[in-house]
């Protein structure tokens, strides 16, 4: 069985070795699908751009396959209170953003704020480079499989809120989607699980994910939700 996130001459490399095989339409996604499948929000021609990475870690629960997620901490600047995957800007240790950079910096940002061992994720696979217009982030979201789980937790409250997993059942199941409304008027998917609303930039890409696995069900695209449904 491979080692998960092998490290071979300093380099974070991609397995696909030892997967379990629900894990293989969403392989093949990642190798097929072309970045403007997934985000009409495309990096700047020019270069710019904060670069940085988000974990997208499939694991395997009792109900089935899950995803890991956090909800930031209600206090941050930027994207309080909305649950996101684990991830964060580069750092200059992380390496090259074009090579091995948002795998490294996936892992890191993912144990800083859900203290979850590195070693026990195999990474297998990456999706496009996406953008970020409202934070100018370029962001890389990088394929995991948690082949040994570990205990995961809140690791600083003034970042991250609370971190939990979802079932992949809850994400497909129609009654659980909708569209979200932004004050602004933007539109876009969004999912009402785990008493929690996932919109945005983390809905987009999994509504997508789950197309391009072949994962996706049936929904009400006119069935719309506030981005404040709860208050």
């Amino acid at each position: 069985m491979a080692k998960a996130s092998e490290t071979r001459g300093g380099a974070v490399a991609l397995s696909k070795e030892g997967l379990p095989q629900w894990l293989a339409p969403v392989v093949r996604a990642a190798e097929t699908v072309e970045p403007i499948q997934l985000s009409r929000f495309l990096p700047p021609e020019n270069g710019s751009g904060r670069q940085s990475a988000v974990l997208i870690l499939f694991g395997e629960g009792e109900g089935g396959p899950e995803l890991l997620l956090i909800e930031r901490a209600g206090s941050l600047r930027s994207h309080a209170g909305q649950p996101s995957f684990p991830g964060g800007a580069l750092d200059p240790e992380d390496g090259d953003p074009h090579t091995d950079g948002p795998l490294r910096a996936a892992l890191r940002e993912a144990e800083e704020e859900t203290g979850l061992d590195p070693s026990g994720v195999q990474l297998f696979g990456v999706l496009p480079a996406l953008y970020i217009p409202v934070s100018r982030f370029v962001v890389t979201p990088v394929l995991g499989w948690w082949r040994e789980p570990s205990p995961v937790d809140v690791v600083d409250p003034n970042e991250t809120a609370r971190v939990f997993t979802v079932p992949v059942a809850d994400l497909t199941d129609p009654a659980n989607r909708a569209t979200a409304v932004h004050p602004s008027g933007h539109r876009g998917p969004a999912f009402l699980v785990e008493s929690a609303l996932v919109w945005g930039f983390t809905a987009g890409v999994i509504d997508r994910l789950l197309h391009f696995a072949g994962w996706e069900r049936p929904w009400d695209r006119e069935k719309q939700v506030p981005l404040d449904w709860r208050s």
